[in-house]
């Protein structure tokens, strides 16, 4: 995929971790069910940064390989090779999980 996608400006491309949780009780609750939490994604590639009015390039604050957090409604799906991905920008990322 990373050949196949090349994010421009501050986008950033995620694959999805999809995690499922459990309640107290034991009951799974897989990753498809509503919740408004912030999701997880692992960095796949990450563009060269917002061309800025000075002209310069702003800095991209997450690296390829990076897990993050981000905004759930943020990024745009796109499907390549029957995988899912994202495309976000780094407005959408919150944090890198360390």
């Amino acid at each position: 995929m990373k050949n196949d996608l090349q994010p421009l400006g501050d986008n950033v491309i995620l694959q999805p971790i999809s995690e499922e949780e459990t309640t107290k009780s034991g009951i799974v609750l897989p990753d498809t069910a509503e919740k408004e939490k912030p999701e997880k994604a692992k960095v796949i590639a990450i563009g060269p940064g917002k061309t800025l009015e000075s002209g310069k390039k702003s800095e991209m604050t997450v690296k390829e390989g990076n897990t993050v957090l981000f905004k759930k409604y943020g990024p745009d799906e796109i499907k390549i090779d029957d995988e899912e991905y994202l495309i976000a920008s780094m407005d959408d990322i919150l944090a890198i999980v360390k």
